[in-house]
């Protein structure tokens, strides 16, 4: 895909407007962070595009050489030959970056994980991923704080939810978002046959209070006292807090903390995050045929991926990609080539979209 001259002086002279206005010292305000959200997205493309306008110009004055000495004539055409090889990639790269993002790509996460089909074992599952997920995080440089959560008498997670805060979060955990599947033998199975499980995984953008804002009107704040394991205060105090929104029917629980507050701020926490994804599904949904160009459907219900342990594979059925390295993966660290290769479908579809 190329990029017009005229398009490059356009993303030059933005960057240095925005430059100047930044070394002013003259924005405050509101003004002062649009300027400076503006620049920080626009650095990156403007970087690529003066290498690609580096590349052009010097690849049109080596061509229009006309110099005596064969010698440097050599020379010229054999950069000639590198510079016609490399700009094509340095363009594809331009293109890339100037993409549109989706504006969530920047926000932390709300990470949830429910188990499915499959009983304590799709729990026992259930657990593994959101062990993955924590471990993937770390590696990243990424915090985790896990919001809620439902175990039972295995270890296993009939339902986790957690925040995972940090650099490009969503972007990168964007497209978790579905069924998995695992086949195993399970710890319950005595015969040693090889059962399915699946857990659902949602990844939600977290928004700001601004981004969502909610009325207390529209609220049903019930207080209960909490149950199951968690230590003895669970069944002493009346600290567990469901909310319920009532224009979307929507439903929180939260109940893990000893505080009432902190359970309600927790909750109040993913009820953002489920409203705000609420809108941003709506907004898709006006959108449809862009949406065909990304990576999957995002639907929770497809199914997007299968961790078959007696093969020590992993398969993500969205873009036909088996690895394997299933420990790996499941320890955490295997997980970036995943998630890599989907990023890389995406942007490779993408442009297609756009070149179309």
């Amino acid at each position: 895909m190329s990029i017009s001259d005229t398009r490059l002086a356009q993303i030059a002279a933005r960057f240095s407007e925005l430059e100047a206005r930044l070394a002013s010292g003259t924005l405050e305000g509101d003004a002062f962070v649009t300027a400076s959200r503006d620049y920080a997205e626009l650095e990156p493309v403007a970087r690529v595009a003066a290498e690609v306008v580096s590349m052009r110009g010097e690849l049109e004055s080596l061509q229009t050489l006309e110099d005596p000495d064969p010698d440097m004539r050599a020379l010229a055409e054999e950069e000639v030959i590198r510079l016609k090889a490399e700009l094509p990639e340095a363009e594809r790269q331009l293109a890339i970056a100037m993409l549109p993002r989706d504006a969530a790509d920047v926000r932390p996460a709300m990470l949830e994980i429910r188990a499915g089909t499959g009983g304590d074992e799709a729990a026992l599952f259930a657990a593994d991923l959101y062990r993955m997920y924590e471990r993937y995080a770390a590696e990243q440089g990424w915090r985790v704080e896990m919001i809620s959560v439902n175990a039972n008498d295995l270890g296993g997670f009939k339902e986790v939810v957690a925040n995972v805060a940090g650099a490009g979060v969503f972007a990168k955990l964007k497209f978790e978002s579905g069924v998995h599947r695992v086949q195993r033998v399970p710890v319950t199975e005595s015969g040693g046959r090889i059962h399915t499980s699946a857990a659902t995984v949602a990844v939600l953008p977290e928004p700001s209070e601004v981004d969502v804002q909610i009325e207390d009107k529209d609220l049903k704040i019930d207080i209960f006292r909490a149950s199951g394991a968690g230590g003895q205060h669970v069944n002493t105090t009346d600290s567990a807090v469901r909310i319920t929104h009532l224009p979307s029917n929507l439903v929180v629980i939260c109940q893990d903390e000893r505080s009432q507050h902190k359970n309600k701020a927790k909750a109040m926490q993913v009820l953002r995050a489920r409203l705000y994804e609420k809108m941003r599904e709506e907004a898709h949904g006006a959108e449809a045929e862009a949406r065909k160009a990304m990576v999957g459907s995002g639907d929770r219900s497809e199914r997007i991926r299968t961790y078959n342990f007696p093969q020590g594979r992993v398969t993500d059925h969205r873009i036909n990609l088996t690895l394997h390295r299933l420990p790996e993966i499941l320890e955490g660290p295997g997980l970036a080539e995943m998630v890599d290769a989907l990023l890389a479908e995406d942007e490779a579809k993408r442009l297609a979209a756009m070149d179309a």
